[in-house]
């Protein structure tokens, strides 16, 4: 039997995920999709973002995924993109802000392009992103998902602007969430750990031995594996939807206990 349209718990609800052509980003849509909304997937990448729309929209014909285009370091980009979402629908229901990059230097080899690189897409451009998106929530409100990471708050080698950008994105959640309050829109962000997306493999294909390095990072999970971009999306859609009506100005950790074993 088809799952009614009730049943699915974003039905009816416009969508818009930053850094949607791929990894989370790519799972939080599909998922979304899903249960029932109407998402636009918000990205740098031209070839990535056009084909992941394509393939969503396979998923379910009658609830096409739209591809736009934006630089994050770039406002009119943005600006560009929201107008171009209105033209599709009038207003949004839930922002998810998560794109990201990342610099892999050393405290001595980092450069000032690489820190402004990082913050201006990582801090700057959610901020900008919710700016320019909050004027089309409706009066009866909606979310805004931050997605941030368990470097906000742990020290790792070579991440001093990545994580100074995500610990900048906790505290921007919670200042959200006040300012935002008034207008019945929540604002909350998730903390992921290890997540094996292309940022990950990336970093593992630059250590000296990454088959070594992938066994560790697994054993360090209390829950015997590294995550996948749907624990993140499963996390993304519970602040998405009703299921948190009373939750804002939090940050979840999604990290498969990471953190409580470095704690030891």
């Amino acid at each position: 039997m088809e799952e009614s349209k009730s049943s699915k718990r974003l039905a009816g609800r416009v969508a818009l995920v930053s850094g949607g052509a791929q990894g989370i980003g790519r799972a939080i849509a599909s998922l979304f999709q899903r249960e029932g909304a109407h998402v636009f997937i918000l990205d740098c990448d031209d070839a990535t973002g056009n084909a992941t729309a394509g393939e969503l929209t396979q998923q379910a014909s009658h609830l096409p995924v739209r591809f736009l285009r934006a630089d994050l370091r770039q406002p009119a980009e943005i600006r560009s993109a929201i107008d171009g979402l209105r033209k599709f629908h009038r207003q949004i229901d839930i922002l998810v802000n998560n794109a990201g990059i990342e610099a892999e230097q050393s405290f001595a080899n980092l450069t000032v392009e690489d820190w402004d690189r990082v913050l201006e897409v990582n801090l700057r451009g959610a901020f900008l992103l919710a700016q320019s998106a909050v004027p089309l929530f409706p009066e009866s409100g909606g979310a805004i998902v931050n997605i941030s990471s368990i470097h906000a708050t742990h020290a790792f080698p070579d991440s001093i602007p990545y994580a100074c950008s995500k610990a900048g994105l906790v505290a921007l959640t919670r200042n959200l969430a006040l300012d935002l309050a008034s207008r019945r829109i929540r604002v909350n962000c998730i903390c992921p750990g290890y997540i094996d997306t292309r940022l990950w493999e990336n970093y593992l294909k630059s250590a000296p031995n990454p088959e070594e390095l992938a066994d560790q990072t697994q054993a360090l999970h209390p829950v015997g594996r590294r995550g996948v971009p749907c624990d993140v999306a499963e996390a993304a859609l519970f602040f998405a939807s009703e299921s948190s009506s009373f939750v804002t100005g939090t940050d979840l950790v999604v990290d498969g206990g990471l953190l409580i074993r470095a704690h030891h």
